[in-house]
């Protein structure tokens, strides 16, 4: 495989294949310089590294030059989703720094703080954040303040308006929350499912910003307990508004985040192949080759016409299948900030521009 590699490969971005005898794919990489790279993995000096271990086990490596690090990187990440590979520890490396508030589905919906996406391809996200950690305590506020469940996602659920089968008075089910009054108790006949959803609604709507009943619910009870001169009572309120006034920046910020990462982002390519990049709210909607005359430039534009023009909700939630991408675009520019220099705005491909 090294006689391959030394006489096969050139030094210019790419994306490549470690593969196992039998011909499963176990590792995906990317390189700006595939020379340099796949040379690199023969220099490990210490069996237990990660690229020794990867050599042992792949007896081929392919591999697929493209214009720029940035198409390698797209592509890498788009083969780690479909293959998978089982040497790629996470869809992206630098997936643990962030999190996300995924919303799962079910009769009683709830919020969880997640790394990523992982499998899921069908759910919703909030994010990505930095901190899980203090994403969890704000949720936690949240989830109190509103009375939403934080149980196991396959806890069964019995709501007051069930009619397949009889329902009593709401029973104490071992929990905590239930019983000092924190969760509204969807497992027990505690609420129904219309009331129940209707607060997971109202959680949405907050991260949303289009709802403030959580912190006027909090202010509302400190200000009860500063009255009543129980202070440390006041101040543990205070500290609670406090998370979530905190997690409500953080949604704004993500908002007009996802929303600046709104353009044409034209990459110049290897030998001339520079390509034009068509990203809406930090997601790749189209590719094309960088125009090189009007003609090429009225079709950019007509192109970006129909990915731009259509009016989005402006919202902070994210598809499953999109939060990988996400993450990576967000990534991308904050590591090369000056990359920013190269984008035109959406505004400046309006749908019938000539070139």
């Amino acid at each position: 495989m090294l006689g391959l590699v030394k006489a096969g490969v050139r030094g210019r971005p790419g994306v490549y294949r470690m593969i196992s005898p039998d011909g499963e794919i176990l590792y995906v990489g990317k390189a700006k310089n595939l020379r340099t790279r796949l040379l690199g993995y023969f220099r490990a000096d210490f069996p237990a590294e990660k690229s020794a271990r990867i050599i042992r086990e792949a007896g081929e490596v392919q591999w697929d030059y493209h214009p720029s690090e940035f198409a390698a990187l797209v592509q890498e990440l788009r083969l780690i989703k479909k293959y998978r590979p089982r040497l790629n520890v996470m869809m992206k490396r630098d997936a643990r720094h962030f999190a996300f508030i995924r919303i799962t589905t079910g009769s009683a919906p709830k919020f969880m703080v997640v790394r990523g996406a992982g499998n899921d391809e069908h759910g919703t996200y909030f994010g990505p954040f930095h901190g899980a950690w203090q994403l969890e305590d704000a949720l936690r506020e949240l989830n109190d303040v509103l009375g939403l469940r934080d149980c196991r996602i396959d806890q069964p659920m019995h709501f007051s308006d069930q009619t397949e089968f009889p329902v009593g008075q709401p029973r104490t089910p071992g929990c905590i929350r239930f019983e000092i009054g924190k969760c509204l108790g969807p497992c027990v006949a505690g609420v129904s499912q219309r009331q129940y959803r209707a607060r997971f609604t109202v959680a949405r709507d907050f991260f949303e910003g289009r709802q403030d009943s959580p912190l006027e619910t909090l202010r509302s009870a400190m200000e009860e307990s500063s009255e009543r001169m129980e202070f440390e009572r006041a101040a543990q309120i205070r500290d609670k508004m406090q998370r979530l006034e905190s997690l409500r920046e953080q949604f704004e910020r993500l908002r007009f985040a996802v929303e600046s990462l709104t353009f044409v982002y034209t990459v110049p390519g290897h030998a001339g192949e520079d390509r034009s990049y068509l990203i809406r709210r930090g997601r790749i909607r189209g590719e094309l080759p960088a125009p090189q005359s009007p003609d090429e430039r009225t079709a950019l534009a007509s192109a970006a016409a129909e990915i731009f023009s259509p009016k989005e909700l402006r919202s902070a939630t994210v598809p499953a299948h999109e939060v990988d991408e996400l993450m990576l675009l967000s990534s991308w520019f904050r590591k090369f900030p000056k990359e920013l220099e190269r984008t035109e705005p959406a505004a400046e491909f309006p749908r019938k521009r000539s070139a």
